[in-house]
């Protein structure tokens, strides 16, 4: 784990207005309290979460080298996902030529870390001159720590801060070449020399036709651009409001309940063969992939307002369709794909019965292809 230190306390961060002004033209999301900032404004806000007497601003750990972990600090972009983003504000600062490294090995560095930054918040108080500007519920860490290995956040009101990581390009297709057994090279070797040679074509001879499926590439993704980027998911209003719920009680309830037991688990003792400890780490760990999905999913969301029963062009996201399929009656609710539940009858719309049921209407019949052959469905009625 390491810590970055200034020289001295220093009663206020002189922030580089031109480096604010870069870094907001460079993230088109950036947002503070939901609004698109000034300048002025950010600057301000970042200001008001400085510690005029601690020297230390930014404490972090790496499983890699300090070596490579400061050249990360030195050359990462304002914005930027890769680099350094968690401790990006360092960028903002004049100072920061100055300031100073100190690390130190050991075994378990975020858990370490967590009783570092422990070991801060209780070195005393906000000074009261400093207490006024900071936002509510705001941690007391050093400056430029924007979250707690426990999984608390620090409260900035700043959101979008960071560019999306950029889909991975395709890994090169592998050529696969299928021959006949026993013409592999090496296999079969010409009558004179040493070495594995092949068989010029005869003069004027026709070329032997291509295998279908001979040839194919491992890796490639259809068409022409590399894997597709995540688009827009229609959801319900229902879903929204429920997506919205979970996210609140995993934030504003499971998430301090496990920080809790996590720190109750520390004061056990070594944290390396603290049983406890670890289960509540996985569980924190499980706890945050998911308010991450959630996160994903509201940020993609587009809510559809179902009227209900059939429109003028039939079955849409929210109807109840019954169909009748060899003799038997199902009725299906077609939903987004973050709401499908196909034992409850709650089928995507980008499924295969889901998306032939769309614009359906009582009377008509749709066939959906499958593996094991084409079903009818022939439709009773849409609600």
């Amino acid at each position: 784990m390491y810590l970055v230190e200034l020289p001295a306390p220093q009663p206020g961060p002189s922030i580089d207005l031109a480096a604010i002004g870069r870094w907001i033209e460079h993230v088109p999301n950036l947002r503070l309290d939901g609004t698109r900032p000034t300048g002025k404004a950010l600057a301000a806000r970042l200001a008001a979460f400085w510690l005029a007497d601690a020297s230390v601003i930014y404490a972090g750990a790496t499983r890699t080298s300090i070596g490579g972990r400061v050249t990360a600090l030195q050359g990462h972009v304002l914005g930027e996902p890769r680099g350094h983003a968690d401790g990006q504000w360092l960028h903002v600062l004049r100072e920061l030529p100055t300031a100073r490294v100190w690390w130190a090995a050991t075994s378990a560095p975020e858990e370490y870390l967590d009783a570092v930054l422990e070991a801060f918040a209780a070195a005393g108080p906000v000074p009261t001159e400093a207490a006024a500007g900071r936002p509510p519920g705001a941690l007391l860490v050093p400056w430029a720590n924007l979250r707690r290995p426990t999984g608390e956040r620090q409260a900035t009101g700043i959101t979008g801060s960071v560019l999306p990581l950029p889909p991975e390009p395709p890994k090169p297709g592998a050529r696969v070449v299928e021959v006949p057994a026993g013409d592999a090279d090496g296999a079969r070797l010409e009558e004179r020399g040493t070495g594995t040679r092949r068989r010029a074509p005869s003069p004027g001879a026709e070329p032997a036709p291509a295998r279908s499926g001979a040839t194919r590439r491992r890796g490639a993704s259809s068409g022409s651009g590399g894997p597709p980027v995540p688009g827009p998911v229609e959801v319900t209003p229902e879903a929204h409001a429920a997506m919205i719920a979970e996210l609140d009680v995993l934030t504003r309830v499971r998430r301090p309940e496990v920080v809790a037991r996590i720190k109750s688990a520390r004061e056990l003792g070594d944290l390396r063969e603290n049983a406890e400890y670890h289960a509540a780490r996985e569980e924190q760990s499980f706890l945050e992939g998911r308010v991450q999905l959630l996160e994903q999913r509201l940020r993609r969301a587009v809510i559809v307002e179902t009227a209900g029963g059939a429109t003028a062009g039939g079955a849409t996201l929210g109807s109840r369709v019954t169909v009748d399929t060899a003799g038997e009656e199902l009725t299906y609710t077609l939903v987004g794909s973050t709401e499908a539940n196909p034992a409850a009858g709650r089928i995507s719309t980008s499924s295969p019965v889901g998306s032939a049921l769309l614009g359906s209407v009582a009377g008509s019949e749709v066939t959906v292809r499958t593996p094991r052959g084409d079903v009818r469905y022939r439709v009773i009625a849409v609600e």
